[in-house]
């Protein structure tokens, strides 16, 4: 056994030891942000283009019955924008891994859930600031959030958790295949096909019918549609109740498979 795993083996892991630790990687993680701010930039650029582009460019040519698209829109923009911001997490841990700092950590003696931990929690406090950004475009191309001030909260909370579920699978992805370029391809490459191909950008009454069976089925339609419900009004139990099992099934199995690939990497 190398001297990295000896010290792996005799991390402390008590409960006072794991929140100092853990504490001590989000700092470090959101230092790390602060001085990179181009990428928070451009975090928030994409979405703001998407955000134009449907309201301004396509919105004139997708008409939703008894509803303002602008409404129908902006929740779909929301958990897109938390969706291809989770891709930050995978992309941030092979970063560590190509530059040994995940090595680094593991031979000092710290506890092994902090790293994960701390960066589940800095991605977490950056999908609170994007999505705060988001709400405040949407906002001044003229959201309106009719179901009430507790419903926004909601619903600001449902897209939140739906991205930090989304994180744990960017994750599991970027200890997979360690390299930057490869973690941030492969996020991309199943994100878009389920975003777009949801009731996110138009009702999916107006995709064939194999499409809106695909759409139905994926964690995104249901989540959307409950955000959407809590924005504008409307029956909220069944889409909530959905997505929220989507994000508690999610973030259970690959926070697990995430946990599990750390711990072998040599």
């Amino acid at each position: 056994m190398t001297a990295v795993h000896e010290l792996d083996q005799i991390a402390p892991e008590g409960p006072m030891w794991v929140l100092r630790d853990t504490l001590a990687v989000t700092g470090r993680n959101l230092r790390r942000l602060l001085r990179e701010p181009e990428v928070l930039f451009f975090s928030t650029v994409q979405p703001i283009i998407f955000v134009l582009l449907f309201r301004y460019v396509f919105g004139g040519a997708i008409h939703v019955p008894g509803l303002r698209y602008v409404d129908f829109l902006m929740p779909g923009i929301f958990v897109q924008t938390t969706a291809f911001a989770s891709t930050g997490s995978g992309v941030a841990l092979a970063d560590d891994l190509s530059k040994g700092i995940v090595d680094r950590f593991r031979s000092l003696p710290m506890a092994r859930s902090a790293v994960l931990a701390g960066r589940s929690v800095s991605d977490l406090l950056r999908m609170v600031f994007v999505v705060l950004v988001m709400v405040a475009v949407g906002l001044a191309v003229g959201l309106r959030f009719h179901a009430g001030f507790f419903a926004a909260v909601a619903a600001v909370a449902l897209v939140v958790a739906f991205g930090f579920a989304f994180s744990w699978i960017s994750a599991w992805i970027g200890l997979s295949v360690k390299s930057v370029e490869a973690a941030n391809l492969a996020g991309f490459v199943w994100l878009f096909p389920l975003t777009f191909a949801s009731s996110a950008f138009a009702p999916l009454e107006t995709m064939p019918g194999w499409l809106q069976a695909f759409a139905r089925a994926t964690p995104v339609t249901p989540t959307v549609d409950g955000v959407r419900a809590l924005v504008n009004g409307g029956a909220t139990l069944r889409p909530v109740l959905t997505s929220l099992a989507w994000i508690v099934g999610i973030t259970a199995v690959f926070s697990t498979l995430a946990i599990r690939r750390y711990r072998r990497i040599s």
